[in-house]
């Protein structure tokens, strides 16, 4: 089992940015990528960016390439979703999410944190 938690979803005017962390705990060596995803009222959950954890390659949903930028520390087992230039339409639950594979399809991954709220207000 891995256990994950999110972190750092708050209000935030647009243009603004926010960091969202993932901490992971319980078997995370059976992980090999991260990934984040969203989900706004009505909506399916989208996916948004993802790691992998021993070489950190990353991959972003062309919605956010340029503004959002995933890290990890493997020493914390924590991920990070750094979001810059924020619009009202990245207003959403932002799940991160462990998996085998760096992968957009969210069926796809094995574990989901509970979920944190980031509001963007024009």
């Amino acid at each position: 089992q891995v256990q994950l938690v999110e972190s750092g979803g708050e209000p935030v005017q647009a243009g603004g940015s926010l960091t969202l962390s993932c901490a992971a705990s319980g078997r995370t060596f059976s992980s090999a990528a991260m990934g984040w995803f969203r989900q706004a009222p009505g909506k399916e959950r989208e996916f948004v960016a993802a790691i992998r954890w021993s070489v950190g390659t990353t991959y972003y949903a062309d919605s956010v390439k340029g503004r959002f930028t995933v890290s990890r520390d493997n020493a914390k087992n924590t991920v990070y979703l750094q979001m810059n230039s924020l619009k009202p339409e990245d207003t959403a639950v932002y799940y991160c999410a462990a998996g085998q594979r760096l992968v957009t399809t969210p069926t796809l991954y094995d574990y989901w944190g509970q979920g944190t709220q980031v509001t963007v207000s024009s």
